[in-house]
């Protein structure tokens, strides 16, 4: 079979070559096509949890002062929330003392108007005082008022007598003692009181009355005559009696005495030093007491007082 090869006019081979040519050239020209890569799916931002409210929220208004109440305190300060309120005993009549580390742990009670007084508080007793912030802190009976930052619900009263110094109000306007529930201090004795020794590991023998209740000595005090009156008498109970005190086995009763009180009453003495009780003991042997403020000591069978080893 023969072929026939198809033969084009050179001025179409020409046109079809520079026709080729070209596509060649605008393909190579051409820019690369990048490659589309899937986005990476990131993970959303992690949320933070919302962050816990404080139990105690700064005033914004006029301050509400109320009355809570539980069994062991009876009715005390609150504010409108229900959040319990304290005074320092280291203040001074309308003038607060605490601030910065202080004011930290005890937020102020604040207010932008005239505090209102609820149900059961004296209206009279309500004032204010100016802070050096220039914030207003609520007065009653002339003591700031003060949240405690560990009190979390309405109703607690982690703060009261926390360092013997910060206490819940009274609707009188008082601090309220810690109410003893099943812990009364020691009561006063009603006859001639009796001065034993008691043994502890750490301390050696001590002193203790009739009951094994730890008897202390308070440094500030001169030879037979005691100036622990007050709120130091609240916190540390005289030894009364009334008879001449009797010394246990292994006592010198020629160092038992007896020294006068400013309210009539009769403190037992030894070695010169005026006995006390601690109202943090609770039990026979309890040294709650020892070295409280580098002041307060246990007493040995000689009289003196017991350094902490």
């Amino acid at each position: 079979m023969k072929t026939t090869h198809l033969v084009l006019p050179p001025l179409v081979r020409y046109s079809v070559g520079a026709l080729v040519m070209l596509v060649l050239l605008v393909t190579a020209c051409a820019p690369q096509a990048t490659p589309t890569t899937a986005p990476v799916a990131t993970e959303p931002p992690a949320t933070e949890p919302p962050a816990t409210e404080p139990a105690v929220v700064p005033v914004t208004g006029a301050a509400v002062v109320n009355l809570g109440q539980n069994d062991d305190l009876g009715s005390f300060l609150v504010d409108e929330k229900g959040m319990t309120l304290y005074l320092f005993t280291k203040d001074t009549p309308n003038t607060t003392v605490c601030y910065e580390k202080c004011a930290v742990a005890w937020p102020p009670l604040l207010t932008t108007g005239d505090p209102v007084a609820g149900e059961g508080v004296d209206a009279s007793l309500l004032a204010t005082t100016a802070r050096t912030d220039g914030t207003v802190q609520v007065t009653y009976n002339g003591w700031p008022l003060y949240y405690y930052e560990k009190d979390k619900a309405p109703g607690d009263v982690v703060g009261q007598n926390v360092g013997d110094v910060w206490f819940v109000i009274s609707p009188a306007g008082e601090m309220i003692n810690t109410a003893a529930a099943a812990t009364e201090p020691p009561a006063a004795t009603t006859g001639a009181a009796k001065v034993n020794l008691a043994e502890d590991d750490t301390l050696g023998p001590f002193l203790v009355d009739d009951k094994g209740m730890t008897l202390y000595l308070f440094t500030k005090d001169t030879p037979n005559t005691t100036v622990c009156y007050e709120k130091c008498a609240v916190a540390w109970p005289p030894l009364l009696t009334t008879g001449d005190p009797v010394a246990g086995e292994g006592l010198d009763a020629s160092l038992l005495g007896t020294t006068e009180r400013t309210d009539g009453t009769v403190q037992v003495t030894y070695n010169g030093w005026p006995l006390y009780y601690y109202e943090k003991d609770k039990a026979p042997g309890d040294v709650t007491g020892q070295d409280v403020g580098g002041v307060w000591y246990v007493v040995s069978a000689e009289g003196n007082q017991i350094a902490t080893p």
